[in-house]
């Protein structure tokens, strides 16, 4: 059997701004002196002209952001999740979300995943935050193929968005033609039992799930959500009427996030079953990504679990 490729977001994000850089130049990239993290620094190198290193400064770095789009110009701004949603949402909100400016807010180093850095830098509420936005978009892609088509459909979009990145080399899922498109989810594999829709890195999980679940007899429709906020509705409504039991999975705490947009949603237009796969309210530790992605329960076998549960609630 072939090895599978396994690629960080981040690097997936680092790489397609070079590609755009070359291919554009109406906008600019910040960072808060994490370039080497966050990948910029390969824009850095290749455009030092267009890029701004704000310091560890990200409430000054949005508020540049800002000040720039203003102009006109379209705007990357990078830190990690914690500092990015946590650190700066005032000025997210006040100086970009109110304004509708077009900045994309790339947040790397996202979910318990970030690792040995422990539970200050493990963020799992970030969707939570920003979804509280009104008019911000939420993009957390899968893989590379997926991370680098939002990177670039982010950039013409209409509007703040909230780009969630990872630190962990995640298995690519995807082929190159794969299309993207902000606001649709997208079925992954049929079925009729239960529905289990995914988002981020646990969309390889609920992969790796839905073919345990086969050899028990279950057919479970698998679902990639991308964009969480703008949710599709239609696809979880759809999925809602047809297999009468959700489950949804993703790197992130259970309160605000994926899991949450989606029990918003049907308990008010087609209630079912909805259990949720994430952090549980609780807070990270130290130590390495894989061993933490066992620790808090975000595997395949854990995805599989709630769905039989799922299942006998129908």
């Amino acid at each position: 059997m072939a090895e599978i490729k396994k690629i960080a977001t981040r690097d997936s994000y680092g790489a397609t701004l070079v590609e755009l850089g070359k291919e554009r130049e109406d906008f600019l990239v910040l960072d808060a002196d994490l370039a080497e993290a966050t990948k910029t620094a390969m824009f850095k190198k290749a455009f030092p002209d267009r890029f701004y290193d704000c310091g560890i400064a990200e409430q000054n770095m949005i508020s540049i952001a800002a000040g720039i789009a203003a102009t006109g110009k379209r705007v990357f701004a990078s830190s990690f999740a914690m500092f990015a949603a946590g650190r700066a949402f005032e000025q997210i909100r006040n100086s970009v979300g109110y304004p509708h400016l077009n900045v994309v807010i790339a947040a790397t180093h996202a979910g318990i995943s970030v690792g040995e850095d422990g539970a200050t830098h493990q963020c799992c509420e970030d969707i939570a935050i920003m979804r509280t936005i009104p008019g911000m978009t939420i993009i957390n892609p899968a893989d590379d193929t997926e991370a680098k088509l939002a990177v670039r459909a982010a950039i013409d979009h209409d509007g703040p968005v909230y780009m969630r990145l990872g630190r962990l080399a995640v298995p690519v899922v995807f082929d190159d033609d794969y299309s993207f498109e902000i606001g649709k989810g997208v079925v992954l594999k049929e079925g009729a039992d239960a529905t289990v829709i995914a988002t981020g890195l646990m969309v390889s999980e609920a992969l790796e799930a839905y073919e345990t679940l086969k050899a028990e007899g279950i057919n479970a429709r698998i679902i990639n959500i991308a964009t969480i906020k703008p949710l599709d509705t239609e696809i979880v409504l759809k999925a809602a009427k047809e297999t009468g039991a959700l489950v949804t999975a993703e790197e992130h705490s259970v309160i605000g996030g994926l899991g949450s947009a989606v029990s918003e949603y049907l308990a008010e237009t087609y209630p079912v079953p909805v259990l949720k796969v994430g952090v549980n309210d609780t807070f990270g530790t130290s130590g390495p990504a894989a061993e933490l992605l066992d620790k808090y329960n975000l595997r395949a076998k854990d995805i599989a679990e709630k769905v039989k549960q799922a299942i006998a609630l129908k």
